[in-house]
This record gives C-alpha cells, structure tokens and sequence, in this order.
C-alpha cells in the first residue's frame, strides 16, 4: 500500500495515556492505596519507560490529564525535553458525555491552561474512556485542535467527517485490544498472553500496509515483565527495516498532507 513517506510499509504509533492518579482522585477520593497505586507512574513506570524509548530510539505520544501536568509537573516536562509529544486528555479523566456544556468547556480550559504552564500548547487529544460526544468535537474544532484518537472505526486514519462536512480533524483510531489496560488490568492476562494478541496483529497490519495503534498506561505497562514483553515486541518490529514509528503529530500530519487533494474538496 503505497501510503507512508517513502521506504516505509506500515505505520507503528506508540502512545501512552498518562493519567496518574486522576481518575482515583476524582472517584474515589479517600481511597489513599487506590491512589497511590496511580502515583507508580511518575514515580517509576514512566522513567523505566522513558529509558526504553531512549533505548529504541522511538518517539511516542504521551496523552495526559491536566492533573497529571499540575501534581506532576517535573515528570511530564522530563517527556517534552526528551522529545515526545503531549496530547490533551481531559483534566480529571472526566466522562465527558455525562457532563453538561459548561462543564466540559471547563475541563477542556483547566487541562489547556495546566498545559501552557509548562509551555505546551497540545493539537491532538483523546477522549478519556474514549467517550466523545457531538459537543466534544466541537469543542475541538473551536480550540484549534488539529487530531483526534478516541474513534475505532478503522484501521488507517482519516479525515473526520460530522455532518457530511470535515472537522478539519485527522482520525487516529484506536481498538480496546490494542490497548494494555483491559487486557492486563481487566482480564489479568500474563505479558505472553498479550504478546500473542499484539504480534499477530501487528504482522497482518505490516502485511497490508497499514496502521497499528499501540495505547499503553504508565503504571500498567510500567511492570517490569511487560516493559521487558513490550520491549520485544517494539524490538521485533524495528527489525523489519521498513516500520515507521511515528508520533501522533506526525501521523496526522502526513495523513493531512497525503489526503490534502480531498480535503480540499471538502472544505
């Protein structure tokens, strides 16, 4: 499939939602161990994670909760000095669709001003839960947001369409088995286990020329038996010479520009 920049069969997008303890804060605020099992992110998942992209030398794409900017602010300026990308996430990890208007204008505006502290302006978000509603996009389209990664109706990105009109968005989907949280979390799978779902899918995207969307949680693919699994696995990839690793920014971009004749046509 002659899609990506020249050389490169298949896209590999490796991105983490870094939401630390936000969602425990905002349900279940008295529950200290709860948590504090969200504080093994900035405290340990996400240096070990760090050194592994190093290693690989791979940018990856941090999604992240404004919370996670304000409490942990030293953590999330170490991922923009060592050149990843931060994507907006909501502030508390809120369910947006249970909100009303007015709320979700604020979520959006406290996880934008945590953000500015720290001199990031985010194009790209991701819906926390994956939960988007009609308002959400927008939202997005109002602030200037430039892509979205929250749909799963696809295996390519593409341009948004609501309406019958382009948002003026990029689409990168997302599916559940591609990401480390139902599977270990939920389903309490071995990293074997999941290494056996991930490879194969992977194999049958590079075969087509296509888009893998890899979403991982710091303080759940921080454990050392599936960083050493995910290791591999990026490691594997890497070996097929023709795998392009490339942030979100960077897909969505080359996606617009690659899809810039059609845009047009529909702007």
């Amino acid at each position: 499939m002659d899609f990506w920049p020249t050389g490169y069969r298949c896209c590999v997008n490796l991105s983490f939602d870094y939401d630390s303890n936000s969602d425990e804060v905002r349900n279940v605020p008295f529950d200290i161990v709860a948590r504090s099992r969200g504080r093994f992110a900035p405290k340990v998942a996400v240096p070990r994670i760090l050194d592994l992209l190093d290693r690989l030398e791979i940018k990856a794409t941090f999604f992240t909760p404004g919370w996670t900017v304000d409490m942990f602010t030293g953590s999330v300026e170490n991922i923009v000095s060592r050149g990843h990308e931060i994507g907006a996430h909501g502030y508390l990890h809120e369910k947006l669709t249970e909100l009303s208007f007015e709320a979700e204008e604020d979520v959006f505006h406290k996880s934008l001003t945590a953000m500015a502290k720290i001199g990031v302006k985010p194009i790209g978000f991701r819906a926390p839960y994956w939960l988007v509603g009609e308002r959400t996009i927008k939202l997005l389209m109002r602030l200037g947001f430039r892509y979205d990664s929250s749909f799963m109706d696809n295996d390519m990105p593409y341009k948004l369409i609501r309406r019958q009109k382009y948002t003026g968005l990029i689409e990168l989907p997302i599916e559940w088995m591609l990401d480390d949280w139902p599977l270990f979390e939920t389903n309490k799978k071995s990293p074997e286990a999941v290494y056996n779902i991930w490879k194969p899918e992977f194999e049958g995207i590079y075969e087509l020329g296509r888009y893998f969307g890899l979403t991982c949680h710091p303080q759940t693919i921080g454990r050392v038996s599936r960083l050493n699994m995910l290791e591999k696995l990026l490691s594997e990839m890497k070996e097929k010479g023709d795998v392009w690793f490339a942030t979100c920014k960077e897909t969505a971009d080359w996606t617009r520009k690659k899809l810039s004749s059609s845009i047009r046509k529909e702007t």
